[in-house]
């Protein structure tokens, strides 16, 4: 009995060495195959990095440049892999730590992110300048569609390059709050600049309404007068932008 005691411990123990040193390249396995690229794997499973990392989108392939990783082994065991990531590419960073409840349910926590605003190039046909930052003390999305969160999205030193010249705008922020069970509600504010916008953001579950006024000191640019009016009505002091509808898959 202590001989077949002894070979069992020494076998657990074998696996528990395995398990530890296990090489960061065996993440690759686990990943969805087309959906996340990652290259030069480098450290253990737990604690590892990579030289490369790409994850796709509607819009193609976004970039996260080097990124390294921490796993919380013992949240394996409730089956909600607990991960802190860090990425960086050129002036585009991210930090987080998140939970994986599922393909499309995720928890995100002490999210702090930048990223130039020409990245949005990829999403949608408008070309601007400047950089996009976040910082979200929570933020949790089931089936892709966001439940709960706190947080604040910001656009610093916001231009739009037009075909004829770069037209300067300012700096904007969105603070937004979301309850359990409720709506996410956000307002955006002006931080500075000469173009202003003051309005409010809504999304309940996949439907949204986006109400902003935009206005400017002197008036407003001739050509960013005259793309506004593409997708704005025209009001007293400038433009207001009012959309509603809903999200298709989610996010």
């Amino acid at each position: 009995m202590s001989r077949a005691f002894g070979v069992s411990a020494l076998v657990l123990l074998l696996l528990v060495c395995l398990l530890a040193t296990a090489p960061a390249r065996l993440l690759g396995l686990a990943l969805p195959s087309g959906q996340v690229v990652v290259q030069g794997f480098s450290g253990t499973l737990w604690q590892g990095k990579a030289g490369r990392c790409l994850v796709k989108t509607p819009a193609g392939y976004l970039h996260l440049g080097a990124v390294k990783w921490r796993l919380d082994p013992l949240s394996l065991l409730l089956l909600a892999p607990r991960v802190t990531l860090e990425s960086s590419w050129g002036n585009q960073t991210l930090a987080t730590e998140l939970v994986l409840r599922g393909s499309r349910d995720v928890d995100l926590y002490d999210l702090d992110a930048n990223v130039p605003a020409d990245l949005l190039r990829q999403f949608v046909p408008v070309n601007l300048a400047g950089m996009f930052s976040a910082q979200m003390e929570q933020f949790k999305v089931r089936d892709g569609v966001p439940v709960e969160g706190v947080g604040r999205l910001v656009w610093q030193g916001g231009a739009w390059n037009a075909p004829d010249g770069p037209v300067s705008l300012g700096s904007y922020a969105l603070d937004f709050r979301q309850e359990a069970g409720a709506a996410l509600a956000g307002e955006v504010v002006t931080l500075a600049g000469v173009v202003k916008a003051e309005g409010s953001v809504r999304l309940d579950q996949r439907s949204y309404d986006i109400d902003v006024a935009i206005s400017g000191d002197g008036g407003l640019d001739q050509r960013l007068r005259q793309a506004l009016s593409l997708v704005a009505r025209p009001t007293d002091t400038g433009f207001r932008i009012k959309l509603d509808g809903e999200l298709q898959g989610g996010l």
